[in-house]
């Protein structure tokens, strides 16, 4: 069984990041990142840890990777502690399985939203405004349609405990300028409904996600993760029906619970069942095995 690891503790490497799942560290030429087992839900991090879970994202995004490298170049190098520096190689018992060793590069300010179907906080401004990330939409959809088309709806990337919010794509190019934001914008459609019709030769459907992008010796590349369930919603194909909210395999079951909670949505997190968060580590290691499989 593999441990619970809410914090990794490896005091000969350069920790110089610890954020909601991932603890960063630089090994000088190259970054060592750790997907812990923390959970965070509307940017609170959750005292529990989720079993396996760091363990599945690393996992998944290795996959969704090694399928897209003809679209774009990635951070990764390996996931193999074996290939890592040696120093590394005395916190075996933390990294194994969860860890990637990847190429450094700068970050764009900007996170790549990307929405195939109607739901979570797109769905709120729907009802709202009839619109998502104030792009305007046909009038009459109902919670979880497919959109007419895939949207793009980045958002800022705030910092660890507050919340990022959604801007328009000209304010995509106001920071990132016109070329790059036209590159990742034309790149995370690309791997977004390349990967949604993957999946769905899995019976799973991905109805939106989340991209991050860097520059490295000036060009484009994707870092972070890779469609997991902590940046995606995967929906069962074999029960899906517009008009509710549907069954999961990613974080909205824990969101949903929180929600049924007397909890303001901001720190201390309130305390987690011991069911929900069993419950929580089958769905993220079912969506490994479904897209895996």
């Amino acid at each position: 069984m593999i441990p619970i690891i809410t914090q990794t503790n490896c005091p000969e490497l350069n920790l110089v990041n610890r954020g909601k799942v991932r603890d960063i560290y630089d090994l000088g030429e190259h970054l060592l990142i750790v997907a812990s087992d923390r959970i965070s839900a509307f940017d609170v991090i959750m005292d529990e840890g989720i079993p396996q879970k760091g363990y599945v994202l690393t996992q998944i995004s290795k996959f969704w990777f090694d399928q897209m490298t003809d679209l774009i170049p990635n951070h990764l190098i390996s996931t193999d502690i074996d290939d890592f520096p040696a120093i590394t190689h005395q916190y075996r018992d933390q990294l194994e399985g969860r860890s990637m060793l990847t190429k450094k590069a700068q970050p764009l300010p900007v996170e790549c939203i990307v929405r195939g179907y109607i739901s979570g906080s797109g769905w709120k401004e729907y009802q709202q405004n009839g619109s998502i990330s104030s792009i305007p939409l046909p009038a009459g959809l109902v919670q979880s349609d497919k959109l007419p088309e895939t949207l793009f709806t980045p958002s800022t990337k705030a910092e660890l405990g507050a919340h990022d919010e959604n801007i328009s794509f000209a304010e995509t190019v106001d920071l990132c300028g016109k070329d790059i934001a036209e590159q990742i914008r034309d790149c995370s459609i690309k791997i977004y409904e390349r990967a949604r019709n993957l999946a769905d030769s899995k019976g799973l459907i991905i109805a939106d996600t989340k991209f991050e992008f860097g520059i490295l010796d000036g060009q484009l590349i994707w870092i972070d993760e890779a469609l997991t369930p902590d940046s995606s919603r995967f929906w069962p194909k074999d029960q899906y029906q517009p008009g509710s909210a549907q069954p999961s395999f990613d974080k909205q079951f824990l969101r949903d619970y929180l929600e049924t909670l007397d909890w303001g949505k901001q720190a201390p997190a309130p305390k987690l069942p011991e069911e929900i968060i069993r419950k929580t580590g089958e769905k993220y290691l079912e969506a490994l095995k479904r897209l895996t499989a």
